[in-house]
């Protein structure tokens, strides 16, 4: 590896000095992490050559470029360079940003091979970080966007034999194995599947398989009907072979494609843990949306679940965005300089700056008994009941034994002329649907370990690890939990509470 320049003795970006002049295209730029991404290299790589984005038109916005100006550009992530460097922001998007009107999973980006051809032979770099995070998607949908969609990124790489990939993954790849969790290929924790002798899994029998199966339902089914059996079957599946959920099975197919498909060329997969609001940038507490754990959160604060499944003693394994962000564009930056390899990154904390689901929740207690009043957005009045976390076993027994009742009672009230089930039944259920989706989350028995990652940061030299931190033990827990997230949750991805609608009288007077 190339050492760090100096200029009169004073240390330089290698980060800076590789990306100067490259190109490189973004997929995913609708969503969160892409958005972030977006941000810190307009403000913080300005002399990169430029940025191409594949965005797919809509009902609103048929056109990529426009439909970039009034849906992307317009976001708040952009508010820190907009106001600091105006005319840095308005420069980069009409020299250096190129929107493209594509689709991801469709051959050639739908461009036509001339002008997917002439794309890759644009291109140094291409970040794919498109997907569906949905975990109770319907198969069909998830193989698409998360596995199949992959041999189009790997048919633009064989255009240009230089040209670098760095596929976002997840963490939980991993699925349902336990323990230490390295930065290398991931093995199915349940059936067993072929592996090459380069490593990766041999998965094309069992996509034909899945998309066997699929095709037997929709010769059965359709509509609401056969979308739901599609999210059965990609739930079944997935635990099959040994993962939680559809969206963690299919990124691990995508994996193997990759892994496959570019053996002997550039690939860097960066696989994320939990990904939350942002540390310190574009701004602390940043975010987009309810992500996993807030979801649990806002439950929680709107009084509609008070006990859910978990291992208190467990970490949880989160991320602030900005984190991520920056381990991406590090990894970038190596793949430009040192294409030819194959390379995993974990961009996690479990392993260095451990919080246990324990501690994670008594921090977020202590900041809603003391300052619910500081998140209007997120408590409407102060709670009034703890939030508890339990086995399985215990949480399964409690809400079995809580549901008959509920549900004989409502019954009852039903049939008495009452149009509204009973609050309590409609919090159980919530609260079991939650433990659904996320239960396997919150009763961890594995540790991601990023030692890879941290090395690839101490290479790039201090004013790397200045310029695009990754490390998580620069998080103090306490802090970020209390006074960053909820207040980012707050401010950015929850509106004002809607007033009630007062009802009132109208009362005529009676002609005499």
């Amino acid at each position: 590896m190339a050492s760090e320049q100096t200029v009169a003795g004073t240390a330089t970006s290698q980060v800076l000095k590789r990306l100067k002049g490259k190109r490189v295209l973004i997929t995913g730029t609708t969503g969160f992490l892409g958005k972030v991404v977006l941000e810190k290299l307009i403000r913080a790589v300005p002399e990169i050559g430029g940025v191409y984005l594949l965005i797919r038109g809509n009902r609103k916005f048929s056109d990529a470029r426009n439909r970039f100006l009034e849906e992307i550009a317009t976001s708040s992530v952009f508010d820190r360079v907009r106001e600091s460097d105006p005319e840095l922001f308005e420069s980069f998007l009409t020299e250096k940003l190129h929107c493209i009107t594509g689709e991801v999973t469709e051959p050639a980006f739908g461009l036509g091979q001339d002008a997917f051809q002439k794309l890759a032979g644009d291109l140094d770099a291409v970040i794919n970080s498109a997907a569906s995070v949905n975990f109770q998607e319907a198969l069909d949908q998830a193989l698409t966007i998360n596995t199949l969609c992959l041999d189009n990124i790997a048919e633009l790489a064989r255009l240009n034999a230089g040209l670098a990939v760095l596929q976002v993954s997840t963490c939980y790849v991993n699925g349902m194995n336990s323990g230490q969790v390295a930065e290398a290929i991931i093995k199915p924790a349940r059936k067993s599947i072929p592996q090459s002798e380069q490593g990766y899994y041999k998965v094309e029998a069992l996509i034909a398989d899945l998309q066997s199966k699929i095709e037997s339902e929709r010769s059965r089914y359709d509509g609401k009907a056969l979308e739901k059996r599609l999210v059965e079957l990609g739930l079944r599946e997935a635990r099959r072979y040994g993962w939680s959920d559809t969206y963690t099975f299919t990124k691990w197919l995508g994996e193997q494609l990759l892994l496959k498909a570019l053996q002997g060329r550039s690939l860097t997969i960066v696989r994320p843990s939990i990904i939350e609001s942002a540390l310190e940038e574009p701004d602390s507490g940043w975010i987009e949306g309810v992500k996993v754990a807030d979801a649990i959160i806002l439950a929680y604060a709107r009084e509609k679940v008070s006990l859910f499944p978990g291992n208190r003693a467990g970490v949880i394994d989160v991320i602030p965005v900005d984190l991520v962000a920056n381990a991406i564009i590090l990894a970038l930056s190596e793949a430009v300089a040192e294409p030819q390899a194959q390379r995993i990154y974990q961009c996690s904390s479990g392993s260095s700056n451990p919080i246990t689901i324990g501690e994670f929740i008594d921090h977020l207690m202590a900041e809603a008994k003391a300052n619910y009043a500081a998140y209007d957005h997120l408590f409407y009045r102060k709670p009034s009941k703890p939030f508890v976390a339990v086995n399985r076993t215990v949480f399964d027994l409690v809400v079995s034994g809580a549901r008959l009742p509920l549900s004989f009672t409502n019954g009852v009230l039903r049939r008495l002329g009452s149009r509204s089930d009973l609050k309590w039944l409609r919090n159980l259920e919530t609260t079991q649907s939650l433990a659904t989706i996320f239960g396997f989350y919150t009763a961890p028995d594995y540790i991601f370990c990023n030692d890879q990652l941290l090395a690839l940061a101490k290479r790039s030299g201090e004013v790397d690890q200045s310029l695009f931190p990754v490390d998580a033990r620069a998080i103090d827990w306490e802090l970020y939990l209390r006074k960053i997230h909820l207040a980012g949750l707050n401010r950015y991805a929850l509106k004002p509470r809607k007033a009630k609608r007062v009802k009132t009288r109208q009362h005529t007077r009676r002609a005499a």
